[in-house]
């Protein structure tokens, strides 16, 4: 079964699957610090990620850099053909075609780098970094990023776009017109992103994040998981946080940026988490409905997540232990009255 963001909020209470003996699923009171001795530590969005910390732990203990780890852990997720949500077996934009996002950030020198709506690529991640690290640039889109992947001989698939885009916009005022009929209220599916965030064992800290977008998206759309601030942010002298769900509602708040911010003020991951959720949904027209997830983690060990709906699963692992996590959610009696279109109970 294809886990979405909506079913794993809607059946956030359930256990995982039996057979993985590592596995556990409970929520409970803010996490204490990891001790010193069993980092590193590796936090990432969604029960899907619990294998890909378990690979950048691997990494890790085997001598590889922090971006090492942030970069084969993922790969895990990227690979995973029955994952709907990341890689090349994403749910396609509007033309049919699978556009994937991603960045990576590395805490010392404060280095990042991203590629968003790039085709064809098996592994966003990786691109990314060879942005990071190959070029003075932080972000490159489309073609030119694709382009730039296949010169660094990373991973592709055949890929020839031309007929479904011309197909597309031949349909596209038919599908404008369906849209005008269909019901407003109607809620699209939503996607997730896999966030993976690193502290190791010396105190430094990296991340990253990937996702092939909104499905049904229009051609080009970039959410916030390649933007730095949005779906992810690295500071190694405080912390790290990601972010999954609805990128829009992300980015216009800087949503990760905030996360890492509170946490520079003191606040534990979880609180800076749920208050970053507050804060937003005070804001936005749209209150609580803003389907927003974080997490994070401290350069004291310490971690955490929350969700704007209960039910947000999120995965963390270290020296001994590998677990799932449910997160608390943000309710509408937590936000209080909030901006935008709604009214003051």
């Amino acid at each position: 079964m294809i886990l979405t963001r909506r079913s794993l909020l809607t059946h956030g209470t359930l256990a995982l699957a039996a057979g993985s003996s590592l596995t556990a699923v409970c929520a409970a009171e803010p996490a204490a610090a990891v001790a010193a001795g069993d980092l590193p530590l590796i936090v990432s969005t969604w029960p899907f990620g619990k294998p890909a910390n378990e690979a950048a732990l691997t990494s890790l203990l085997g001598g590889g850099s922090l971006l090492d780890a942030v970069e084969q852990g993922i790969h895990i997720t990227e690979s995973d053909p029955k994952n709907a949500s990341v890689g090349l077996g994403g749910i396609p934009n509007a033309a049919g075609v699978v556009q994937l996002d991603g960045c990576i950030m590395h805490g010392p020198g404060h280095q990042a780098g991203s590629v968003a709506a790039i085709e064809g690529i098996v592994h966003p991640i990786s691109a990314a970094r060879r942005v990071m690290e190959k070029t003075p640039h932080v972000m490159l889109v489309g073609e030119g990023a694709r382009l730039f992947a296949l010169e660094q001989g990373l991973a592709s698939v055949p890929l020839d776009t031309t007929a479904a885009y011309a197909d597309w916009r031949k349909k596209r005022a038919a599908e404008a017109a369906a849209a005008r009929e269909a019901d407003p209220e109607k809620k699209k599916e939503n996607h997730d992103t896999i966030a993976l965030l690193v502290l190791g064992a010396n105190g430094d800290i990296a991340g990253g994040c990937s996702t092939s977008g909104w499905g049904g998206k229009l051609p080009g759309r970039v959410g916030d998981s390649p933007i730095i601030g949005g779906g992810l942010y690295v500071d190694n002298e405080v912390g790290a946080a990601g972010a999954t769900g609805l990128g829009e509602n992300v980015m216009r708040y800087c949503g990760s940026f905030l996360v890492v911010e509170l946490m520079r003020q003191g606040l534990h991951p979880e609180e800076a988490c749920l208050e970053a959720i507050r804060r937003i949904a005070k804001k936005d027209p749209k209150g609580i409905d803003i389907s927003v997830s974080f997490v994070a983690l401290d350069k004291k060990g310490r971690f955490g997540a929350a969700g704007s709906a209960n039910g947000f699963q999120y995965s963390v692992t270290h020296r001994g232990s590998s677990k799932v996590l449910t997160a608390p959610g943000v309710g509408p009696l937590d936000i209080g009255p909030v901006g935008g279109n709604r009214k003051e109970q």
